[in-house]
């Protein structure tokens, strides 16, 4: 075995010319009252290497272009669809009527674990609330489902961007399978 190097690891990427081609995964995430933009730019970069169909922020939280954002983002901002809708139940809304589960990346009476999604619960919305607070009760009420991850430790938490790309790319692997499974051989 041995670590690639970077020239190896960038022939394997996509130019943002042929991630503009490629079918969407059906993951949307919505962000909602983030406070730090180093989180929002983490979760910029996170959804583009799921290739999320769209990631909404919502409320308060910092949109680009906010070189806070960048700095962890490392152009996402770019090659990741979004948008910035001020009411999440409005974008809530609009994404349900398109056929599109919301699903909270939340500690609720009826979360489940993370790793018990299944392609059934495609196509996805993963909804991350506040830093201190989480999300919303009102956000809550409209959910589908919640997920949650085990914690083993002390604390009872991730930090919100952490959390968001481990439930991200639990859907993605989900929805990976789906769509490379549809795609006629090469």
């Amino acid at each position: 075995m041995r670590k690639l190097e970077h020239h190896e690891i960038g022939r394997m990427r996509h130019t943002p010319a042929e991630l503009s081609k490629l079918e969407r995964f059906p993951i949307y995430a919505l962000l909602d009252d983030i406070r730090s933009l180093y989180n929002v730019g983490s979760m910029f970069r996170t959804a583009d290497g799921a290739r999320l169909n769209r990631l909404i922020l919502t409320g308060f939280t910092p949109s680009p272009p906010r070189k806070e954002i960048e700095k962890t983002a490392l152009g996402a901002t770019g090659t990741v669809p979004w948008e910035y809708v001020r009411d999440p139940l409005e974008a809530i809304a609009a994404l349900k009527r398109d056929g599109v589960r919301i699903c909270l990346v939340e500690q609720t009476d009826s979360s489940r674990p993370y790793d018990t999604l299944g392609e059934g619960d495609l196509p996805i919305c993963l909804v991350v609330g506040n830093e201190i607070r989480g999300i919303r009760k009102e956000i809550v009420a409209a959910a589908d489902l919640a997920v949650d991850i085990p914690m083993y430790g002390m604390k009872q938490s991730l930090n919100a961007a952490v959390a968001f790309g481990i439930a991200v790319f639990a859907c993605a692997g989900l929805a990976a399978r789906r769509v490379l499974s549809e795609q006629p051989p090469a």
